[in-house]
């Protein structure tokens, strides 16, 4: 610093002595202390300086935002990759026009439906070994608004015009199943089947099995019963046969004939009865026995 120099003259008392000089301001060891830590401020100040250039420059900041990050009149909007390491908050998601949008995660993505009290109405959880949905009702639709799918607490419901089943073992239903229509693939076989217990099938109005190009086959091991309660049973064929009917004595004299006649015994059991000039049911009623 510069040095000041002052003057004082007394004009009240005569002094024999000259004016005398007072020096004021920091010298020594305080001065070069001084300039130091000016010096270190200013080092400072233009690292501090760079620092902030060097932030600006490699964060991308703009006026229109930071980096992949453009702040938009209609919100934020970000491009590229993202990784949020804590829980994201937003009122819609959506990607760029004509792009995808892909959600990533080590483990599982998890999408929680809250109310006001934060507590979680629908959430759905998709892991690495299923994806698990949680809520009171589950719909899948189409773009036009078409019901596919439903599922809740009552009933499950399939609202496609067909539904196929491509398990090689079909499909198992532990309960009742009501459906309008059960048919097969074309070229493929329909088949109904209960291993260890009994198949029902009921309608008000009717049951129609119906095979246009094949044939239908009933199989059991102990009895087939055909029952009609108030109405008849008709067999409507051009040819009916019941190869398996057991056969009647036959009278040994005599030329053998071919021809049989079909006789009811009075508990409904069908057999045969070798063909004569007059009814040879009568003879044969030990098959009925």
């Amino acid at each position: 610093m510069p040095q000041e120099q002052y003057t004082h003259h007394r004009s009240t008392m005569p002094s024999s002595e000259g004016p005398q000089v007072y020096k004021v301001g920091i010298y020594g060891w305080r001065k070069r202390c001084l300039y130091f830590f000016v010096l270190l401020l200013m080092i400072l100040i233009l690292v501090n300086l760079a620092m902030t250039i060097w932030i600006l420059k490699v964060m991308n900041f703009t006026i229109d935002g930071m980096g992949n990050l453009r702040i938009t009149e209609k919100g934020l909007k970000l491009e590229g990759d993202s990784e949020f390491l804590q829980p994201l908050y937003a009122k819609e998601i959506q990607s760029r026009p004509g792009s995808a949008l892909y959600f990533k995660s080590a483990r599982n993505v998890t999408v929680n439906i809250l109310n006001d009290q934060t507590k979680a109405l629908t959430q759905l959880i998709t892991g690495p070994k299923a994806v698990e949905a949680y809520g009171k009702k589950f719909e899948v639709k189409t773009v036009s608004g078409k019901l596919l799918f439903s599922a809740d607490d009552r009933e499950v419901v399939v609202g496609a015009e067909r539904l196929r089943v491509l398990g090689a073992e079909g499909t198992v239903f532990p309960k009742s199943i009501e459906t309008p229509n059960v048919r097969a693939d074309p070229f493929k076989e329909l088949r109904l089947e209960s291993p260890t217990r009994s198949l029902v099938m009921e309608a008000p109005k009717g049951v129609e099995i119906n095979a246009e190009a094949g044939n239908i086959e009933a199989t059991c091991r102990t009895e087939l019963r055909l029952e009609s309660k108030d109405g008849e049973i008709k067999l409507d064929a051009a040819k009916i046969k019941l190869p398996r009917l057991p056969h009647g004595s036959y009278t040994p004299t005599g030329t053998r004939q071919k021809v049989f006649e079909i006789c009811v015994c009075a508990n409904g059991r069908l057999f045969l009865s070798q063909a004569g000039t007059g009814s040879t049911c009568q003879i044969n009623t030990s098959v009925c026995l």
